[in-house]
């Protein structure tokens, strides 16, 4: 039997607040590569897209430079561990910051992914119904999209539409 190649798209955003909910605070912290690999265990791991908003800061602004620094440590931690990172921006209106791009992102590595045969199963890990679209054409295309969510806020629209699903919990993550 042939071994499935696999991709991990992982929403940054979402699986820190994800983490954070679950208390799981100090998300540097956490072994994002070995839990990949605990995820697609049994499978040829192909890539790893970790898609998250850039944060930008102008000099005067000490808060912002201090979030754009620590996103930098951290993002060059995952580029070590293997990962492919892809930005959105950050977006401020009404002094809040919205991201802008991330979910485009994600939705053309599924589809780019599922039309050069780079994969047969995508991990999606993420909790954004606007990708539907694109897992749905994914599947009819023959691969198979698994959203890994979270039990305690699981988004019921992924779930109905991926084939199969993982939901996790604290002590799903708890060797990490």
């Amino acid at each position: 039997m042939k071994v499935k190649r696999s991709v991990v798209i992982i929403d940054g955003s979402n699986l820190y607040f994800k983490l954070k909910s679950l208390g799981l605070k100090k998300n540097t912290k956490f072994n994002y590569k070995d839990w990949v690999q605990r995820l697609t265990q049994g499978t040829k791991l192909v890539a790893i897209y970790y898609c998250v908003g850039k944060i930008r800061a102008k000099q005067i602004d000490i808060k912002a430079r201090k979030m754009m620094a620590s996103q930098q440590a951290f993002v060059t931690q995952l580029i070590k561990a293997g990962f492919i990172i892809q930005y959105g921006y950050l977006l401020k209106s009404d002094r809040k910051f919205s991201e802008k791009g991330v979910d485009v992102q994600m939705a053309v590595d599924i589809l780019r992914g599922a039309y050069r045969n780079e994969y047969d199963q995508v991990f999606l890990i993420s909790s954004d119904s606007d990708l539907i679209p694109a897992i749905e054409e994914a599947q009819a295309f023959g691969k198979e999209v698994v959203y890994v969510g979270f039990k305690h806020q699981p988004s019921y629209a992924l779930l109905k539409t991926c084939k199969r699903s993982i939901l996790l919990d604290k002590i799903d993550l708890k060797d990490f």
